[in-house]
């Protein structure tokens, strides 16, 4: 099965039987924890910028301009975009769990041309190296979890790569404080070694084995993940009547872009479009940037910890959230409030620039409005266009479609994230913002117009409205949302 996705998405695969029932077993728990691992390099290497850069701008070891510093933070999305081109045909060809136990080495390496650089190149080169890993970690990390987790405890477990992705950006934010820019990669080299170890203790992917004609290993690895007592029997022959169908149908490239599936992806490409160009990952990497700009009275780095505590504690928020209120009314409270809290930003810094307006009391409304705003993002525009994505992509496209959408996203992030700088000094940090906050309300308009609501309705249903097709019985994923099995069609 071909998924090409990062480690938050979202994607649906077969299930036609019963199992044993499902539980936590500790082969499943240190399967997530060990994926999930992978997932904190990310998140830590998304973050390193935000405290790096002020203290590399500073430093007497190594000279950085401010055009250079733009692309330390916009290269790692680049090189993640052809991290996931790379992948996608790695984790079919030497398998899921090898390609991700062969990004630790490279992450550490990156880490470590970083750390001793002493001229700006090895500086990007690490980034470049640790990007192509973000790339290649973040399409291969739901596929294995998909593969090998029961679907029952799929949304719980699956929640650990975006909680412990946001644990690796606290600790970023955390240790920020207290490290300059190559004390902090030396601890960036430290986190793949904990994760090489954790990837050696657990197995390939059944599926994987099964698509290799492997039947006698995928069995000890199915067996190992849900205890040695499980009966399998059941499992081991659906994957392999799934895996058969997969590779009897096909998938042609011009189906990709015929008119009955143009309207799915298109809104998939909408909600990645107002979820990158929200700003949110220009909020992310310069977050000590833009309190140091503000003038505020909260410390940048202290402010930079609460963030990503928000940032953690909104995860589970989000997590309780988006199966019970519907998609599109989360979707417009997030859009509404990053909205609000955008031009208020704005406005706070054209008081404070433009009009030359002492506004040394009012240091706390920028902390404010960022939390506030990453609160609202993680609400909604954060996991559901992921979430979004596996269920409005009719099934025979979903692989290739899914891939599209994805190397898009990281294409819109490094077009943030590189044109961030040049933004602020051409219309100034007010004027970036109140363009940021314009967009979040396009992208209201988006949403009311053009986004269907999924809530409670099977992927048939969803299909047929979309483009007029039924799809086989499935059953959904999300690893930032618990999803329980749909009532129809399951």
């Amino acid at each position: 099965m071909k998924i090409l996705m990062r480690a938050d998405t979202h994607y649906s695969i077969q299930y036609t039987s019963e199992y044993e029932k499902p539980k936590y077993t500790f082969s499943q728990v240190l399967a997530a924890v060990a994926v999930s691992m992978g997932s904190m390099i990310i998140g830590f290497s998304s973050a390193y910028t935000s405290p790096a850069l002020v203290t590399m701008m500073n430093s007497t070891v190594i000279s950085v301009t401010e055009e250079e510093a733009s692309w330390i933070g916009s290269l790692m999305p680049l090189a993640a975009l052809a991290g996931g081109v790379i992948g996608g045909p790695l984790v079919d060809y030497i398998g899921r769990r090898r390609t991700i136990l062969f990004i630790a080495p490279p992450f550490f390496l990156g880490w470590i041309l970083i750390a001793t650089a002493r001229i700006i190149h090895l500086v990007l080169t690490g980034r470049v190296i640790c990007g192509l890993c973000v790339g290649i970690g973040s399409l291969a990390f739901p596929v294995y979890l998909g593969e090998t987790i029961q679907p029952e405890v799929r949304g719980t477990l699956g929640l650990f790569p975006t909680a412990i992705g946001n644990i690796g950006i606290l600790i970023c934010y955390a240790a920020g404080k207290y490290l300059n820019w190559y004390e902090l990669a030396y601890l960036g080299a430290a986190l793949p070694v904990p994760f090489f170890i954790l990837m050696l203790m657990i197995p390939e992917t059944p599926r994987w084995y099964i698509s290799r004609g492997r039947n006698e290993e995928a069995r000890k690895a199915l067996q190992w993940l849900r205890g040695k007592n499980a009966k399998i029997d059941n499992e081991i022959r659906d994957i392999a009547l799934a895996d058969a169908e997969m590779g009897k149908e096909g998938i042609k490239l011009r189906e990709l872009f015929s008119i009955k599936y143009m309207r799915s992806i298109l809104i998939c490409l909408g909600l990645m479009t107002f979820q990158q160009l929200s700003g949110i990952n220009a909020v992310i990497f310069y977050t000590v940037n833009i309190f140091k700009m503000s003038g505020s009275s909260v410390d940048g780095n202290l402010a930079t910890i609460i963030v990503g505590i928000v940032n953690f504690v909104s995860t589970f928020i989000a997590t309780a959230l988006i199966d019970r209120a519907g998609r599109k009314v989360l979707l417009y409270i997030s859009s509404v409030t990053m909205t609000i809290t955008l031009v208020v930003l704005g406005t706070f810094f054209y008081v404070q620039t433009d009009m030359k307006i002492d506004v040394s009391t009012l240091g706390w409304i920028p902390l404010t409005c960022i939390m506030v705003y990453l609160l609202g993002f993680s609400l909604a525009f954060g996991p559901i266009p992921w979430l979004m994505m596996g269920e409005i992509l009719p099934a025979k496209i979903r692989g290739g479609a899914a891939s599209i959408c994805t190397a898009f996203n990281w294409l819109c992030t490094f077009t943030v994230t590189k044109t961030f700088h040049n933004i602020l000094v051409g219309i100034g940090p007010a004027g970036t913002f109140w363009l940021f906050g314009c967009i979040c309300f396009v992208g209201l308009f988006f949403v009311v117009v053009f986004v269907p609501e999924t809530r409670g309705k099977s992927l048939e249903q969803i299909e047929n409205k979309l483009s007029g097709r039924g799809s086989t019985r499935t059953r959904r994923m999300s690893s930032i949302a618990n999803i329980k099995p749909l009532p129809n069609g399951c």
